[in-house]
């Protein structure tokens, strides 16, 4: 309900406000106080506006009254120490309609302010005294000290305005309590120099022996390596299903002269894809130009430009019926976006993690491949080298770079595990069961997370990683924080139980999580800086995390290098395709990381130098050359290395050259008994003497 007008008036006695149509056929005093603007006025004006004026002209101070709402805070004038509460005579009602101002008995001596409109006046609970000339000299000295303590309480008692967040500013927060704030104390920033609890080491237990799952008794050629991932069976997969597609495009109607492939036919084609990442052409024709600079020898003696082309236009990995089948699903929750990939994407990453254990420190990254095809899938990346393609999520061993796991990212879908995609992809790439415990986890700040760590930490999994700082568990205090201008080397830290939140200024301000990490232990790194216009090393302090993640974060970064030094990747008008040269490249460099791993387990110092991967490539593909000359009846009769069986073998040449801790005897509580012997299929060490023979009890368990 809107207000009269008011006439605005200055008279010998004051400045008083009247009513436009007066109620009681009266004027009301709202204030008796002379203001020296207004002098001279008279005019018709709304009530807000006078208000304005009034709280305008007095410069009184108005702090709000806290309450239990913020629709119910009120403004409360602050007194003047002189004065008394007899200024103001309030209605008992709270209602803006019912309100009716009336003249004080006698004029104020000093100012008062006026809140704005849309505010209420708290009524007050007291019964002002009367104001009166000679109330000062009749007061005893007492009476005027316990008055004074009584209006200072009272001023001291007004609270605060509200900050955001409803606590007040510079206060604890909403609900807050002297034991919140005693809490914040605790949760301080604390330095370098105070020490901080290690945490209990995560006590590893991998599934099986980290390292190769192969015999390295053995000696493992390139091809075999290789065929480890592109089995016998997989090849015939794709064979078969290349052959009914370009059946299928023939009757459709194409224009191409099409001749059965075979295993000889696949494996050059499959050489010759190899030998295009080693050398490296503008136009792919240019490989059977015969004028120089372009006269190769190969691929024109393998193969014809012709057929090339026509195993690479039919090239499937999936049976093209059950393509058909899956389109017509095509909107339905049953489509399947990875179908035509599905046969082989799930091989591989099948190989990849039979034929490898990770050590104990691993890493999940993101990994881009190259594409500008015109499908959802396609995903922009900005921080990466290469910003559009398709994503793979990839876990990968930090200490070889060894892809152990990975899926392909297809866009926006409901979690299979309730939380955001940083959380689960984190889950989907850890199988525990066929992983095994104690493994130490690196991510970066996309998948870091504290309810990640400690939902890990309780499957025995440590973790590390940088962290954003906008994250809602990152800690807010302020409290002994590192300066706008620390110096390079300096830390805070705090530990909120097994999580531990590390700051630390490096050429800029470096925020870390952990859970196996204690705060700072004495590590320093190099650092170049310019001093005097002299570049020179200098040793800064760093925290543990910083050290190790540094250390061991690299994995997939590792492997996408290695992988693009010589990349099989070629540019296709089908995105499926495009999935076919990585997986490709998967295969090739984890075949080379076996290999190393491999030779270094052989442990013979004479042996001949190990194939770089470049070398490694040449002599991949070379093989594939010699394999695809046998006749195609010892072909198909010359599958995959046969099983191994479960037969003791030494480490080394003989039982002193190397010797390990006897898994049998671990499990049964003695961990200190070493063992030269170990089984060559399930790579496990175990004893193997005339007096305790742990080789049969293990596999009669296992059986």
């Amino acid at each position: 309900m809107s207000q009269p007008p008011l006439i605005l008036t200055q008279t010998a006695g004051g400045t008083f406000l009247l009513p436009a149509v007066s109620h009681h056929g009266s004027p009301i005093l709202l204030t008796t106080q002379p203001i020296a603007t207004m002098a001279g006025r008279k005019k018709t004006c709304t009530t807000e506006e006078v208000l304005a004026i009034l709280a305008e002209d007095s410069g009184a101070a108005i702090l709000p009254v806290d309450s239990e709402s913020d629709d119910e805070d009120l403004l409360q004038p602050e007194l003047h120490p002189d004065s008394s509460d007899s200024d103001y005579v309030l209605p008992p009602s709270e209602s803006d309609e019912d309100y009716e101002p009336k003249m004080a008995s006698a004029p104020p001596s000093h100012p008062q302010p006026s809140s704005p409109a849309s505010t209420q006046l708290r009524p007050s609970t007291r019964t002002p005294p009367q104001p009166s000339s000679s109330s000062s000299d009749s007061e005893s000295p007492e009476e005027t000290q316990h008055k004074r303590k009584g209006k200072a309480s009272y001023k001291s008692a007004t609270p605060r305005k509200r900050g955001r967040g409803g606590s007040p500013r510079g206060g604890s927060p909403r609900g807050g309590s002297p034991s919140s704030r005693t809490t914040e104390e605790d949760l301080r920033w604390h330095t370098r120099e105070e020490k901080d609890q290690r945490p209990e080491p995560c006590r590893f237990m991998p599934a099986r022996v980290p390292g190769p799952a192969l015999d390295p008794i053995t000696a493992w050629s390139p091809l075999s390596l290789f065929r480890m991932f592109f089995s016998s069976s997989v090849v015939q997969r794709l064979i078969d299903n290349t052959n009914a597609n370009a059946l299928k495009r023939s009757q459709a109607g194409k224009k191409y002269v099409w001749k059965e492939l075979t295993v000889r036919d696949f494996y050059v084609f499959l050489a010759i894809i190899i030998f295009s990442g080693l050398v490296h052409v503008h136009l792919r024709s240019d490989y059977w130009r015969k004028k120089w600079p372009y006269n190769f020898q190969f691929p024109s003696e393998k193969m014809s430009r012709t057929r090339f082309e026509v195993i690479l236009w039919s090239l499937h990995m999936s049976d093209p019926k059950e393509d058909e089948e899956n389109e017509r699903k095509r909107n339905t929750p049953e489509y399947d976006r990875l179908f035509k990939i599905k046969p082989l994407y799930t091989d591989i990453v099948t190989a990849c993690k039979a034929h490898f254990q990770p050590h104990q420190n691993i890493s999940i990254d993101e990994r881009m491949v190259a594409s500008k095809a015109r499908i959802s899938m396609k995903q922009y990346t900005k921080n990466k080298p290469i910003k559009w393609g398709y994503k793979l999520f990839v876990l990968a061993d930090s200490s070889t770079a060894y892809t152990w796991n990975f899926f392909v990212y297809t866009g926006k879908s409901e979690s299979t595990t309730g939380h955001g995609l940083s959380y689960s992809s984190v889950m989907d790439l850890l199988p525990l069961p066929l992983l095994g415990q104690g493994y130490t986890l690196f991510v970066d700040n996309f998948y870091t997370s504290p309810a990640l760590f400690e939902d890990l930490s309780t499957k025995n999994i440590g973790c590390c990683g940088t962290i954003r700082k906008n994250k809602m568990e990152f800690p807010r205090t302020e409290l002994n924080d590192l300066p706008k201008k620390a110096e390079r080397g300096d830390l805070r830290w705090i530990r909120r139980g097994k999580i531990l939140f590390v700051k630390w200024m490096d050429t800029r301000e470096v925020t870390m999580c952990s859970t196996v990490h204690e705060a700072f232990s004495g590590q320093t790194v190099q650092r170049k800086v310019k001093q005097a216009g002299v570049w020179q090393t200098k040793t800064v302090p760093a925290p543990d995390a910083v050290v190790d993640y540094n250390r061991s974060m690299g994995g997939v970064d590792v492997s996408d290098a290695l992988i693009g030094y010589y990349s099989v990747h070629h540019k296709t008008m089908k995105w499926y395709k495009t999935f076919f040269y990585h997986f490709m490249d998967i295969a090739v460099v984890n075949s080379f990381l076996l290999y190393k791993e491999l030779s270094k387990m052989k442990n013979d110092p004479a042996r001949t130098k190990p194939h770089t991967q470049k070398s490694f490539r040449e002599k991949l593909a070379a093989e594939m050359l010699e394999f695809a000359g046998v006749p195609a009846a010892e072909a198909a009769a010359a599958p995959s290395p046969p099983p191994l069986t479960c037969m003791p073998v030494y480490y080394g040449e003989d039982a002193t050259a190397l010797r390990k801790y006897c898994k049998n005897c671990s499990n049964a509580g003695n961990k200190t008994v070493k063992t030269p012997v170990y089984c060559r299929k399930c790579m496990v060490p175990l004893c193997f003497t005339s007096r305790k023979n742990c080789f049969m009890e293990w596999h009669d368990q296992t059986l």
